[in-house]
């Protein structure tokens, strides 16, 4: 029995659902309507291409005003058919359009086709990813843009440890290791979260966030004290351990604000709103100071600071307390200065004064006998240069004559002296340790590389570097990094091991520049082996030409 055709009314009924159901779902994913339309047109040609031939170029195009469709065929005008599906002949296409020439691309209508359960399926999933690609589309563009911002959304499900957020427009992934400790999340709860990183996936768009990291404290504080989203408080610095304890540095630009005091508000209002989001983390807040010093000093509080000295080339800073302040200092599990190092980006090493009184006893007489023993000098004279300040055998080779001659009971001769005996006795380090290094089996080829000492050259033995490719395979890193002031979390390091171990020369205190330079010396000989295969070439040539 034929099937009778659609009556005008039904069609025109057809057309206005589709694009009804355009209109909704652009309005319920938030894109726009042409990529809607677009992905209706590309199920329709995948429809029809299933219905006369997948050989043949079809193309679909649906009116968004009126909702018609026209459906047709790509054909090329050709001398000779080679593609029955693709090329028509002059004559054939001469039916379709009279002044077709060879060359010409021409247009077949053809006849609307009625969608059957397997088709209308498959039209379905072109339509659902399309509208899902440019949805997540969408979303990476609105967030991308968006990191460091505080945002809130409900807590939609916990998976693996893991909470999953609502954003409203997306979903955003709070990881095990940036939650606060200790802290219950319940699906349906709202959360605040700072956007750590949004990252452009296969499986869409993946917002990260964050309620362990520092600056996601920063941006509340930023929320509750008007001064500070003003700028003329800022935050310099900030340390946290989530759900714990905290401590941030502030600073005031307006004289007539007291940072500390704008921070807690009025009865600790400010400071209080800030705790209760963090689950109850104590917040330290302390005066920020240009001085390295006094900043160390105000990190350490509630612990009283006797006296800092610091280390500028191995940034550390060493800080004597008195014996009572030892616990308060260091703090329960280490904590107090384990944050003020944070806090200053130093490795703080807490000593109580009887300790520091013993060290500086120690260093004095260890310094005493070594000038002693390589300088050949009585006790008296070798104390004497302690006392005022020589620690080292360069020191004393390399600085003016007029600083040793000015100190009391030396002249101008002694001086002179006392410097031709460094020098000699440097000169006996330098070839005890290249004895020592040419024992070790390290090669003259090193030696010769800028900044490298033969006793540099002995650890690089020690360690296994004999020889230049044996350098030049390491990275920078691996030749000079200081090993880290605090450990990374087992989350951070599980990929990133290099970087907490120190580097094979890292007591030396070479510079970042420095040791590129040392490595890309080490590689020189690489390219200069590149290079000479070439020239072989070339001498080849030549011979063969003259003979």
């Amino acid at each position: 029995m034929a099937t009778a055709a659609p009556t005008p009314a039904a069609a025109t009924a057809n057309k206005a659902e589709l694009l009804a159901i355009a209109d909704a779902v652009a309005r319920e994913k938030l894109i726009d309507k042409g990529i809607v339309i677009e992905a209706m047109e590309d199920a329709i040609q995948r429809a029809a291409r299933a219905r006369y031939g997948a050989e043949n170029d079809i193309r679909a195009k649906l009116d968004p005003n009126t909702g018609d469709l026209r459906l047709w065929r790509v054909l090329e005008v050709v001398e000779e058919v080679d593609d029955y599906f693709k090329q028509v002949d002059i004559k054939g296409a001469q039916k379709l359009k009279a002044d077709a020439a060879v060359g010409d691309f021409i247009v077949d209508p053809l006849p609307p086709i009625e969608f059957g359960r397997i088709a209308a399926q498959a039209a379905k999933q072109v339509i659902f990813q399309k509208v899902r690609d440019a949805e997540r589309e969408r979303q990476y563009e609105e967030f991308k843009d968006r990191n460091s911002e505080v945002i809130t959304g409900v807590v939609k499900r916990v998976e693996f440890g893991h909470v999953v957020v609502d954003l409203g427009r997306a979903e955003g992934v709070i990881r095990r290791d940036q939650q606060i400790p200790r802290e219950m999340v319940r699906v349906g709860d709202r959360i605040r979260s700072l956007i750590m990183s949004v990252r452009r996936e296969t499986r869409g768009p993946q917002i990260f966030l964050s309620r362990a990291h520092p600056d996601f404290m920063k941006k509340l504080f930023a929320q509750e004290v008007p001064e500070i989203y003003d700028g003329i408080i800022e935050i310099k610095a900030a340390a946290r351990d989530p759900g714990s304890r905290a401590k941030i540095g502030v600073i005031s630009y307006d004289s007539s604000i007291d940072p500390v005091g704008a921070c807690v508000g009025m009865k600790g209002s400010r400071v209080q709103a800030v705790v209760q989001e963090l689950q109850g983390e104590k917040i330290d807040i302390i005066p920020w100071s240009e001085d390295t010093a006094t900043f160390v000093v105000n990190a350490l509080q509630p612990a009283t600071v006797s006296r800092v000295v610091i280390d500028e080339e191995e940034s550390r800073i060493e800080v004597v307390v008195p014996d009572d302040q030892l616990s308060l200092a260091i703090g329960r599990r280490g904590q107090n200065v384990r944050l003020a190092s944070q806090l200053t980006s130093s490795q703080i090493d807490i000593l109580t004064e009887a300790d520091a009184s013993e060290k500086r006893q120690r260093e004095f007489v260890e310094r005493s006998e070594m000038f002693q023993t390589e300088l050949d000098v009585d006790e008296t004279l070798a104390q004497l240069l302690v006392a005022e300040g020589f620690t080292s055998l360069e020191e004393v080779a390399y600085v003016e004559v007029d600083e040793i001659a000015s100190i009391e009971g030396l002249d101008d001769e002694i001086a002179g002296e006392l410097q031709s005996r460094a020098t000699e006795a440097l000169e006996r380090r330098e070839a005890a340790s290249r004895d020592e290094r040419r024992g070790l089996g390290v090669e003259d080829a090193l030696a010769e590389l800028p900044y490298l000492t033969e006793q540099m050259l002995v650890t690089l033995g020690k360690a296994g570097i004999l020889t230049l490719d044996d350098l030049a395979d390491l990275a920078t890193d691996e030749l000079i990094q200081k090993k880290r002031a605090e450990p990374r979390r087992r989350a951070e390091t599980t990929n990133k091991r290099a970087e907490d171990k120190a580097g094979i020369l890292a007591e030396y205190s070479l510079s970042e520049e420095q040791g590129n330079e040392i490595i890309m010396a080490a590689r020189a000989h690489w390219f200069e082996d590149e290079e000479a295969p070439a020239s072989a070439t070339e001498e080849d040539a030549v011979a063969e030409k003259d003979q």
